[in-house]
C-alpha cells in the first residue's frame, strides 16, 4: 500500500492494516530468533576441532600429510655388513675349482683345493604353462564285442582347460593383490605364455564359489562356537549400492561376510542362537547385547578422549586417556603377570576410574564423554578378568584393512556372487594366517577341498 493511500482509509481499514502489520512483525521476530539460533550453532561448530585419525575412527589415510621440513643431509654411520644367510637345502650345488695358479701359471688340481668360499645365487627359471593333451581311447571288447571307452583321469577332468594351479594363481592375484582382469591377462601372457580372455578369468572365479563356500561354512561354525568373539564392520560397494563387510574372529578362525545391512540382525543371524561368553567390539549399538560380557575397544575410547581434549576439556578427558593407555599397557604384558598381580592392578584401575567419574567437567565434550563412560562402565575392564580377551579391537580392524584397500582400488563388486566369493576368500586367508600359512597355500587347499590346519 502506498503511503498516500493510508489517508483514504476509514477507521476499520486502519484497524485491519494495523492487525496485519502486527502479525507480520510477530512472524519476523520468530524468524529472527530461529536464524539467530542457527547462526549461534554454526559459529559454535566453527570452533569445534576437525575429526582426525588421532581423535576419531577415521582411517589414517584420511589425514593430511604435512610437508617434511628441509634438513641437512648427514653422512650415514657405518656398521658391520649383514649378509643373507645361506640356504639350508639348495636345489643345485656347483663346485668350482681354480684352473691354474695366478702366480706361476701352472695347472691346478682339485685335490689340493680344500678351502671353500660359498655363496648362493638365486634366480627364477623361465616359466611356461604345462599343456597336457588327454586322449581318451575307445574300442570293442575282445571277449564280448561290447564298446568300451577310457575314463577321464580324476586330476584332469574334461570341461575347463585350466587346472587348479592356474585357478589358484588367478584367485590369489585378483583377491589379494587387486590385479584387474585386464592386467591378469597381461601377467599370464608375459609370465607363463598363456593367452586367457577376461571372460575365462571371470568363469574361473565363479567356479571357485562352491569349494570356497564349503570351507568358509566350516570356519563360520568354528567362530560361532568360540567363547570369545571379536567383531567389526566396514562399508563395501556391491552392484552400485552400499553394503557392509562384517568380520567375526576368535583365537582359531576368522569369518567374513558382506551383507546389505549394518544392523543387529546381521550378528543375530550369524550366531544362530549361540551366545559367546565375551564379545569384543566398539560401542556401535548393533554390536551390543550379544554376550553376557562385552569388552569395549579402549583404542576407540582413547581417541574419543583425545577429541574431548581438543574441544577444551582439561578436567575429565586427560585423566581418562592416561588411564586407558595404562590399562592397554597392562593388557599387553599380562603373560608376565600372575593372577594376583592382575587383581591388584584391576583394583588400582577401578579406583582411578571412580575418582575420574567423580569429577565435574565444564565443557560439553567432557560432559558427553563422562556420561558415555558411566554407561559403559561394566564393559571397560573385562580383559583384566579374562586373559583370552583383548583390551582393544585392533585385530578386527586390521583384518578389514585389506578389504578397505580392495574397495578403493576396485570401486567394489559388479555382482553379488563376486562379493560372496571375496568374503569367503578373506575368511580362508585370515584363518590360514593364524596357522602360519601363506595366502596362496590355503587357497590351493580350499580349491582341493582340504581342511585348513589349526593354529599351532
Amino acid at each position: 500500500m502506498a503511503p498516500g493511500d493510508i489517508d483514504s482509509l476509514d477507521h476499520g481499514g486502519v484497524k485491519a492494516l494495523s492487525l496485519a502489520l502486527f502479525e507480520q512483525n510477530r512472524s519476523l521476530v520468530e524468524q529472527n530468533k530461529a536464524l539467530a539460533q542457527r547462526v549461534a550453532e554454526l559459529e559454535a561448530r566453527l570452533n569445534v576441532p576437525p575429526k582426525t585419525p588421532d581423535n576419531s575412527s577415521l582411517p589414517p589415510s584420511s589425514a593430511r600429510k604435512p610437508n617434511r621440513p628441509d634438513r641437512m643431509s648427514r653422512r650415514r654411520k657405518g656398521r658391520p655388513g649383514v649378509a643373507r644367510a645361506l640356504c639350508e637345502s639348495p636345489d643345485v650345488v656347483r663346485d668350482v675349482y681354480a684352473k691354474r695358479c695366478t702366480n706361476c701359471k701352472s695347472a691346478a688340481t682339485p685335490e689340493h683345493q680344500t678351502n671353500v668360499h660359498a655363496y648362493d645365487h638365486i634366480d627364477l627359471p623361465p616359466m611356461k604353462a604345462v599343456v597336457t593333451r588327454v586322449n581318451l581311447h575307445s574300442g570293442s571288447c575282445m571277449c564280448c564285442g561290447k564298446r568300451i571307452a577310457a575314463e577321464p583321469p580324476a586330476d584332469m577332468a574334461p570341461g575347463s582347460p585350466f587346472g587348479p594351479g592356474i585357478v589358484a594363481f588367478v584367485v590369489y592375484m585378483h583377491a589379494r593383490h587387486m590385479v584387474s582382469y585386464e592386467r591378469l591377462r597381461e601377467m599370464l601372457k608375459g609370465l607363463v605364455g598363456l593367452d586367457v580372455s577376461e571372460g575365462a578369468i571371470a568363469n574361473m572365479l565363479a567356479r571357485t564359489a562352491s569349494p570356497f563356500a564349503a570351507v568358509a561354512d566350516g570356519i563360520k561354525q568354528e567362530v560361532r562356537a568360540a567363547p570369545v568373539i571379536a567383531s567389526d564392520e566396514t562399508s563395501a560397494r556391491v552392484e552400485g549400492k552400499t553394503h557392509w563387510q562384517w568380520v567375526f574372529g576368535c583365537a582359531t578362525a576368522v569369518y567374513h561376510i558382506i551383507v546389505p545391512s549394518r544392523g543387529k540382525a546381521v550378528v543375530t543371524d550369524f550366531l544362530d542362537g549361540k551366545r559367546p561368553d565375551v564379545w569384543i567390539s566398539d560401542r556401535l549399538a548393533a554390536q551390543c547385547g550379544h554376550a553376557p560380557a562385552h569388552q569395549f575397544c579402549l583404542a576407540h575410547l582413547i581417541r574419543d578422549a583425545q577429541f574431548a581434549i581438543d574441544n577444551g576439556d582439561n578436567v575429565f578427558a586427560p585423566g581418562l586417556k592416561a588411564l586407558f593407555k595404562h590399562a592397554c599397557a597392562i593388557g599387553r604384558r599380562r603373560k608376565d603377570l600372575s593372577d594376583r598381580a592382575l587383581k591388584v592392578r584391576l583394583r588400582h584401575l577401578e579406583r582411578r576410574l571412580d575418582a575420574l567419574l567423580a569429577l565435574a567437567p565444564k565443557k560439553a565434550a567432557g560432559i558427553k564423554l563422562a556420561a558415555a563412560i558411566r554407561h559403559a562402565r561394566p564393559h571397560l575392564l573385562v580383559f583384566m578378568r579374562r586373559r583370552d580377551v583383548e583390551a582393544t579391537n585392533n585385530q578386527s580392524e586390521q583384518r578389514l584393512r585389506g578389504s578397505v584397500i580392495f574397495r578403493k582400488v576396485t570401486n567394489g563388486f559388479r555382482s553379488g556372487w563376486g562379493a560372496r566369493v571375496y568374503a569367503d576368500i578373506c575368511s580362508i586367508v585370515a584363518t590360514g594366517r593364524l596357522a602360519g600359512r601363506t595366502a596362496l597355500d590355503v587357497i590351493r587347499d580350499a580349491l582341493a577341498g582340504r581342511r585348513l590346519p589349526a593354529p599351532a
